[in-house]
C-alpha cells in the first residue's frame, strides 16, 4: 500500500507519514534512499509543552469550541463518552 492511501485513508498529511516511515526506518537500522531522506523543517522541530485548559479536567468534560463567523458554539462532552465524541467529531468534520 502506498503511503499516500495510507496518508488518505487515515486522513494525514502525506509529507508527515513520509517523515514517521523514515524516522522509524532509521530507529531500527534502515538505511534511507535521497528521496526519504528527512526535510530541514523536520530538523527544527522543537516540541512544546501544553497545559490542559483547567476548566475542562476539573469538570471531567471535553470542550469543543466552533465558530463561523461572529458565531460561537461551545459543546461540553463528557469524558466517560469520549469514543463517542471522537466518532461525532469525525462525522461532523466531513
Amino acid at each position: 500500500m502506498s503511503i499516500a492511501a495510507v496518508a488518505l485513508h487515515y486522513r494525514l498529511n502525506a509529507n508527515l507519514l513520509r517523515r514517521w516511515v523514515v524516522a522509524a526506518r532509521q530507529r531500527v537500522g534502515f538505511e534511507a534512499t535521497p528521496d526519504e531522506a528527512p526535510s530541514p523543517a523536520a530538523a527544527t522541530f522543537v516540541p512544546l509543552q501544553l497545559q490542559a485548559p483547567a476548566v475542562a479536567a476539573d469538570r471531567g468534560e471535553i470542550r469543543i469550541e466552533l465558530r463561523r463567523g461572529a458565531a460561537t458554539i461551545t459543546l461540553y462532552w463528557p469524558l466517560s463518552a469520549a469514543d463517542d465524541c471522537a466518532a461525532w467529531l469525525q462525522g461532523w468534520l466531513r
